[in-house]
Formats: C-alpha cells, structure tokens, sequence
C-alpha cells in the first residue's frame, strides 16, 4: 500500500477522533453497549461473473454513543468487534486462494469503527430509531479451507499481503432497532460492503454483506 495513502488515512482517522472528542466535550454523551448474533457471506465476483455465495454464523460486540445534535437526530459512532465470512463455489478460478481451488469456507476477524448518524422517530423515552453511515473495517486475522482440483483439502491461515487478501475495508452500516426510556435498545442490523478486501491484480471481488440482530443497553440515560 502506497506509503502517501497510509499518511492520508491515518491523517483521517486521526481528525475524526478530534471531532468526536470536541463533540463530546461539547455536549452529553451516553455511553452504551450492544452484542448479538449476526450471518454473514460476500458479494464474490470473477472477472465480473458472480460466483455462488452462502452465509454462515458469527456474532458482534462492542461499544456505541449516542451524542445529541438537535431535535431527533444524533450522532453515534461504534466500535466493536465483528466475526464474518463466507462460502463459495467457484465456476472459475483465480488466486487467491489458488488456481486450482474449487470453494472457499472462510472465517474472518475484524474490528469495525463506525461512524453513524441515529434518527429517533418520535421524542417519546420509548421510540423507533434508525442508524445510517460508513464504517472502516479492519481484517485483524482470517482462515480459510477449501479443496483443491484432485479433492486434497486444505486448511491454512488468509494471507494479508499487497498481492492476497486486504487488511482494510469499507461498509455502509444501517440499523433499525427500539429504544426504551431505561436505555435498553434492540436492532436489527445491515452491512453493505463497499471496498473489495481482495489486494491482487486480476483477483476477486470480494465484498462483505452481513445481517444480524442485537441488544444493548444506554449505561448514563437519565430514566424520565
């Protein structure tokens, strides 16, 4: 990765931080926490041929804020951790993983940063939300197993590299969940990929696409 891009995205992430601590500052946080179940796959595509996908299992847990802005809406950034992957069955073959590998069962762990915008629907202490906005995605570690052309199986750890698999991706995340005047909320939950986390020339489309359900609770929300 080019050194004048990693410059730029730390630079970014790094002015974001400011503002949300200069928000913060500014008005009154609540602090929260949320964790549940989640399926996920990918938008896998071959030189523009979509390759047969399907989801399997994982879960999310972590960190969110909900600061106000005015009236219903606010600003609520997260940080957690996300568990996903996917399965497929190639009809054509690239690398990674390999020229002569026929499907792909991976597992991968990230660590998501969000950076939403929350709508309460009403300004009852019970009410409707919707949350809307991108998150940065990290690929902390992966594994994947598949079989090979001669029906050898295979098990190994995802190369992060310039020319594999990428460290860094892109969603766009949606919520739409219930809040509860005590803090408790509950959501169902939407990510759209919008970066591709495969690095080399001529590879894959990979991109994430994961639905899941949680529940969380508001630690500081002044009971009314």
């Amino acid at each position: 990765m080019p050194d004048h891009f990693l410059v730029v995205k730390k630079s970014s992430l790094i002015t974001v931080f400011i503002a949300i601590t200069f928000i913060c500052h500014a008005q009154k946080p609540q602090f929260g926490i949320f964790a549940g179940p989640q399926t996920s796959s990918a938008k896998y595509s071959i030189e523009g041929a979509e390759q047969p996908t399907e989801y399997k299992y994982g879960f999310q847990a972590g960190l969110s804020m909900k600061v106000p802005f005015e009236s219903h809406l606010y600003f609520s950034p997260a940080a957690f951790y996300s568990l996903k992957g996917y399965k497929v069955q190639f009809n054509q073959y690239v690398y990674p993983p390999g020229l002569t590998v026929t499907d792909n069962n991976t597992t991968i762990h990230c660590f998501e940063l969000a950076f939403l915008l929350q709508y309460d629907l009403s300004k009852q202490p019970d009410h409707f939300f919707i949350k809307l906005g991108p998150t940065l995605d990290f690929q902390l570690k992966g594994k994947e197993e598949f079989h090979l052309m001669n029906g050898d199986a295979v098990s190994q750890d995802m190369l992060y590299d310039f020319g594999a698999y990428g460290r860094y991706g892109a969603n766009m995340l949606l919520h739409l969940g219930y809040e509860t005047r005590s803090g408790l909320m509950i959501f169902g939950q939407y990510t759209h990929g919008l970066a591709n986390i495969n690095n080399a020339d001529l590879g894959p489309s990979i991109k994430h696409r994961v639905y899941g359900i949680s529940i969380g609770k508001y630690f500081n929300k002044k009971v009314k």
